[in-house]
């Protein structure tokens, strides 16, 4: 993901060790507060429209169980975020860039640097393609279905199948990123991207979902 603040990484990278060591630097709590509840938004917005079934004590627990401590820190591990830290010396003979609150903090921080470059939509996408895997977990293997429900929702209005049409593929290939459209007839309806050209359908369709107000 490329950034058009560059600084907003390399502070949301930042423990607090490091700035103990080199004064003047910037560690990554500010961040990290910030994304805590920008990701929370976010997943709860996720669970809100892929579980319409659910309570709100369900979506509560499902939320906690997303965005705990214990998950973050093993996404971070999966991200390899901890190669990437900025650590004070005794942190890192200590085994900080392999701890799970160090990386958990950090996926918090990122959440929040990605937030304040490129908005909700920039963070939805992220969340899209970093938690597929906790997503499929904690909802039983089910991962939200975009595509289905758009579908479903233009059947029941009587409007054609959704198109889907990539419109470009960019980047090295181990970090490749692929922006679709989805048309219903002569109207775009959204834009999105991914990792994969499946990923960035997904994106499409909840962006089209979301100005069909679904």
């Amino acid at each position: 993901m490329r950034f058009k603040n560059p600084a907003l990484v390399e502070e949301a990278l930042t423990h607090t060790s490091f700035c103990h060591e080199n004064p003047g630097s910037v560690s990554n709590e500010r961040l990290e507060f910030l994304g805590d509840a920008v990701l929370g938004l976010v997943v709860a917005e996720e669970l809100f429209q892929i579980r319409p079934a659910l309570s709100e004590g369900d979506m509560t627990q499902l939320r906690a169980s997303l965005v705990s401590g214990e998950a973050l820190g093993k996404l971070g591990a999966t991200l390899r975020l901890g190669e990437h830290l900025r650590l004070g010396k005794g942190e890192e003979v200590t085994g900080g860039r392999e701890r799970p609150s160090n990386l958990a903090r950090a996926v918090e921080a990122v959440v929040g640097a990605i937030y304040l470059d490129k908005g909700l939509d920039g963070v939805r996408s992220y969340v899209d393609r970093a938690f597929k895997e906790e997503w499929e977990r904690v909802l039983g293997g089910e991962a939200p279905d975009y595509k289905s429900r758009l579908q479903e929702v233009l059947q029941a209005r009587g409007e054609p199948l959704p198109r889907y049409r990539l419109l470009e593929q960019a980047g090295p290939g181990h970090a490749r990123r692929f922006t679709v459209e989805v048309r219903v007839g002569r109207r775009t309806l959204g834009r999105g991207q991914g990792s994969g050209k499946k990923r960035a359908e997904q994106t499409a369709a909840r962006s089209a979902l979301q100005k069909l107000g679904e």
